[in-house]
């Protein structure tokens, strides 16, 4: 894997990568108010936010050749716009011509929990296709709540490394309350950290939050390219302001009409059909930990593999062992790129012959754990809006344990532990503010849903469901593998991409690409 698309990986993939061990979810308030408001900055659709929607950006150097950096406030809570205000990190790099500038170009690489700013400056402000950076100033703000954005924090790095490594797969009543109990501290320690910025750090409030930095950038219209998660929230954007609706791309959808137990369980089967990818493959080589016979037989030697670091952990060179839990996250971090593959093969032979070092460092990036111990909020982020966004996936843990044989049907080997890792918004200190439903934007002008046929994180049906429920949705198919499609190496999904942005002209709905 080349540095650029290594950079990638790191930024949008395994940022991304946060949906499943938290317990997925997507959602919107309901009860949110749909603007009728003019386009214009100068015109936000309530008098009291024009402190918000008029302010000068102070920009400065970031420290990272070629990018600056500001602060935009925005209203702690939308309904009392007089109130506390947070405080959000923006990022951007200046269009580098020729040719006409178009405006402003945000990005968001998902999670939710992943850092905007860090994927702008890391990977799309300088590795996005050049006709693209040379029309749009590249622009990005972490979502509040999210790394440099009033980050929520709930744990400690050591508090971090022992939950990390809690039995997700529990056998008896003591494993269960084990888990049950894990949930509830992490939950606490949320609450204890970061109880006022907690109850607003919904997908909707991102969403607004983006409005008003499209009015401060002077642009009439969003410009957006939005990645997993990212999804969501441009769509969510799109149902509250459709004709502020520009170019939008929502790469590796989600699908917002599902309630977060269906998401889940998606997701899980999602991840079956990568690691059957994987597999296929894997056996084809002679060196294949899993074997050289059927992707039946490597599915079940995965799954001996779990029991086997369940019952023994095996050692990695530090304190920490690999067991179940941080295995199960060393391989499904490798499931987000076939660029990982062979990564996880070798990391795979190692751990079967007692050295666990190679998954463990999968699962840490999966985690963003640095190697001092401590770890960015990426999972902390991640938990906070999901558990607002939606209603949790279950009442109780008898619940989750009564949903373990269908996430089983749905990935023989990831079912159970990704069934009882959804059990995490049960305890969650700030009541769900959204609620599963169709996401149609009607007035909007053409958005471009794109979808990858054999996503591990955001299934292909996602796409084709969100692209059917916008009014004016697009559907782009990548017939490959890997999480979200552009940049990804196929000239027919870039250059469909990159024509919509610059021109304004999605491809033919339905258009496919490999």
């Amino acid at each position: 894997m080349d540095s650029r698309r290594m950079l990638r990986t790191s930024a949008t993939a395994l940022a991304a990568a946060g949906l499943i061990l938290s317990g997925c979810s997507g959602g919107s308030d309901a009860a949110a108010p749909r603007t009728t408001a003019s386009t214009s900055s100068s015109a936000p659709e309530a008098s009291k936010l024009k402190k918000y929607y008029q302010q000068k950006l102070k920009w400065r150097d970031c420290g990272v050749e070629g990018f600056q950096c500001a602060t935009l406030r925005a209203p702690l809570d939308y309904a009392k716009p007089d109130g506390e205000e947070v405080e959000l990190a923006v990022s951007r790099v200046r269009a580098t011509g020729p040719g006409k500038r178009l405006g402003s170009l945000l990005v968001n690489p998902g999670g939710p929990g992943g850092s905007a700013v860090g994927y702008l400056q890391g990977y799309a402000g300088i590795g996005y296709p050049a006709p693209v950076r040379a029309r749009y100033d590249m622009v990005a703000v972490d979502p509040r709540g999210v790394a440099r954005s009033e980050p929520v924090e709930c744990l400690t790095g050591p508090q971090m490394d022992a939950y990390t490594q809690v039995d997700q797969t529990p056998d008896d009543t003591a494993e269960i309350n084990a888990l049950s109990a894990a949930f509830k501290d992490f939950a606490a320690g949320c609450e204890k950290k970061s109880g006022k910025v907690l109850p607003h750090v919904s997908t909707v409030e991102a969403a607004r939050d983006m409005d008003v930095l499209r009015a401060v950038l002077g642009d009439a219209k969003l410009t957006y390219v939005g990645a997993s998660y990212g999804t969501f929230l441009g769509a969510t954007y799109a149902e509250l302001f459709p004709d502020r609706v520009g170019r939008l791309v929502l790469d590796g959808a989600m699908d917002p009409s599902l309630s977060a137990l269906d998401l889940n369980r998606d997701q899980t089967g999602g991840f079956e059909t990568a690691f059957r990818a994987f597999a296929a493959d894997c056996v084809r080589k002679p060196d294949c930990p899993l074997g050289t016979g059927s992707v039946a037989a490597a599915g079940e030697a995965m799954k001996k593999f779990f029991r086997d670091v369940d019952a023994a952990p095996v050692p990695t060179g530090e304190e920490r062992k690999l067991g179940e839990s941080l295995a199960t996250t060393g391989v499904i971090a490798a499931m987000y790129d076939e660029g990982a593959w062979p990564q996880l093969r070798e990391a795979l032979a190692q751990a079967m012959g007692g050295e666990g070092a190679g998954l463990l460092a999968l699962a840490d990036s999966y985690y963003e754990r640095e190697t001092d111990g401590t770890y960015a909020n990426l999972m902390f982020a991640n938990a906070a809006v999901n558990c607002l966004d939606l209603p949790p996936a279950y009442r109780d843990a008898a619940a989750a344990e009564k949903a373990v044989p269908s996430f089983e049907k749905a990935s023989p080997v990831f079912g159970a532990g990704l069934a009882w890792a959804a059990l995490n918004c049960t305890y969650w200190p700030a009541p769900p503010t959204g609620r599963p439903h169709r996401i149609t934007a009607e007035g909007a002008a053409p958005i471009l849903v794109v979808g990858t046929t054999r996503d591990p994180a955001t299934p292909y049906h996602w796409a084709r469901s969100l692209a059917g429920q916008l009014s004016s949705g697009t559907l782009l198919t990548y017939e490959g593998d890997g999480h979200t499609a552009y940049g990804r190496g196929s000239d027919c999904i870039d250059t469909a991409i990159n024509t919509y942005l610059l021109e304004g002209t999605p491809p033919a709905d339905g258009k496919r690409c490999s």
